[in-house]
């Protein structure tokens, strides 16, 4: 930790570089990945603050719309896309994923009830890819086209969406790798940048 601490005690050095940023946000972007800590947005990106809206979720789940019954992540959504008017939603899986990992091979998720209830989110299921896999690609690439389609049904990105206001990409990082491939419609497969 002290390391860390050490970072934020000189980050605070530098006023003049973050002074714009109190005049607002305008970020083009909003990025859904994993909480996992190896995956790490500005720095796959290398977006500056204020480029990219961010909304990490165990497992990079977007849940189903509700309408009634609003969610952080509902709220983030909405507020990115109708608010800041991102032109861009990425939704990034990463390879290692424990949250895939765990549905792919069954793992008995008793002794953490609230992940295991929030995976329960993940319909359908990524029942591709090998349980001895520890990459669990096929699987998190078959996940990140689910939530794509998951996104699609929240009325503020399907309004985008018809008004061509509004790009949906799919992206799999490979954390031993640090590359990047983005879902490509025209072949259905993840290709790289």
């Amino acid at each position: 930790m002290q390391p860390l601490i050490d970072n934020a005690r000189s980050f605070g050095q530098r006023p003049e570089e973050f002074a714009k940023l109190a005049e607002g946000q305008s970020p083009e972007v909003l990025f859904i990945t994993c909480s996992d800590s190896r995956v790490v947005p500005a720095l796959i990106t290398g977006a500056r603050p204020g480029q990219l809206f961010e909304l990490r979720t165990a497992g990079n789940i977007v849940p189903p719309y509700t309408s009634g019954r609003p969610t952080g992540e509902a709220a983030t959504i909405e507020y990115a896309v109708e608010v800041l008017g991102v032109r861009d939603v990425v939704v990034c899986g990463h390879s290692h994923c424990g949250a895939v990992g765990a549905l792919v091979r069954g793992d008995d998720l008793s002794a953490v009830p609230a992940v295991r209830e929030w995976l329960a989110h993940v319909v359908p299921e990524p029942a591709t890819g090998r349980p001895d896999d520890p990459t669990v690609a096929e699987a998190v690439q078959h996940h990140v086209l689910a939530q794509l389609l998951r996104l699609r049904s929240y009325p503020c990105v399907e309004q985008r969406l018809r008004d061509g206001r509004l790009t949906l990409r799919g992206w799999y990082y490979e954390v031993h790798t640090g590359s990047v491939r983005e879902h490509r419609a025209d072949t259905d497969s993840f290709e790289s940048l």
